[in-house]
C-alpha cells in the first residue's frame, strides 16, 4: 500500500492511502488540450511517471503543436541542449520528417561555460560538443531540453545562441516542466507538467544513453516536508 498525495489548498500536505499505487492527475485550465499536471508531495522510492510509449505519444503531440504553430517547417531549426535535449531533438526531427517530409536544420548546444554557476560545478567541468554549423540569422529556433526546472539552463542556452547569430524567434520545448522557476522563463511546448517539491529528483532515462525510455520521480533529498 502506498501513500498518495491529494491536491490541497492548505499549506499542509495531506496524504491519503490508496491501494492502486497511482497518482491523481489534473489538467490546467485551457480552452483546448493541455498536458496533464501531476503534483508530487513526497517520494520515498523512485516512481515511474512516463514509460516508453507515453514518451513517444508526447513527442508526437509536441511535434504536431510545433508544425501547427509554425504552419510548416520554413526557417525552422531544432537545437538540443546536452545531453537529454539532443536525443529528444533528434526524435522530434524524425517525427517532422515523417509528417512533412522535410529534414530541417539540427544543432547541438553545450551550455556549461555559459552557466552562472559553472565555477561551482567543479574545477574541471565536462564540456561537450556544440555543433551549430549554420547561421541562426532569421531562423525560427526551437530549443529542446528534457527537464525545465529553475530556468537557468535555458537562460544560459539563449546566451550561447546569440554567439551564432540573431534568430527571429527562440522557443522552448521540454519533455517535463517541474516548476520552481528562479527566472521568468516559460516553455512553449511541454510534454508533461509535474508539480514537485524543490528537493525531489526528476530523472529522465532515454534509450540512446540509458537503454530505456522512462521519466521517474526519485527520492527526496532532505527530510520529509522540510520545505
Amino acid at each position: 500500500m502506498r501513500f498518495i498525495p491529494t491536491l490541497q489548498h492548505s499549506s499542509t500536505p495531506i496524504l491519503h492511502k490508496c491501494g492502486t499505487g497511482r497518482f491523481k492527475s489534473m489538467h490546467p485550465p485551457s480552452s483546448g488540450y493541455a498536458p496533464s499536471v501531476l503534483k508530487i508531495i513526497h517520494m520515498t522510492t523512485e516512481e515511474i511517471i512516463l514509460k516508453g510509449n507515453d514518451i513517444d505519444r508526447v513527442l508526437i503531440r509536441m511535434t504536431h503543436e510545433i508544425l501547427e504553430k509554425h504552419r510548416g517547417t520554413e526557417n525552422l531549426v531544432l537545437i538540443g541542449i546536452h545531453t537529454g535535449g539532443v536525443f529528444l531533438a533528434d526524435r522530434i526531427n524524425a517525427n517532422i520528417l515523417a509528417i512533412e517530409g522535410d529534414d530541417i536544420l539540427r544543432g547541438d548546444l553545450d551550455i556549461t561555460l555559459y552557466r552562472d554557476d559553472w565555477t561551482r560545478i567543479g574545477h574541471q567541468p565536462v564540456v561537450q560538443k556544440t555543433d551549430l554549423p549554420f547561421s541562426l540569422d532569421g531562423k525560427q529556433v526551437i530549443l529542446v531540453d528534457d527537464v525545465l526546472f529553475t530556468g537557468r539552463t535555458v537562460r544560459a542556452a539563449m546566451d550561447a545562441l546569440i554567439d551564432f547569430g540573431r534568430p527571429d524567434r527562440i522557443e522552448l520545448a521540454v519533455l517535463v516542466d517541474r516548476g520552481h522557476r528562479e527566472l521568468p522563463i516559460q516553455a512553449n511546448y511541454v510534454g508533461k507538467y509535474l508539480e514537485t517539491i524543490h528537493d525531489t529528483m526528476v530523472n529522465v532515462y532515454l534509450k540512446e544513453k540509458a537503454g530505456r525510455d522512462e521519466v521517474a520521480i526519485g527520492a527526496q533529498k532532505g527530510p520529509l516536508f522540510d520545505r
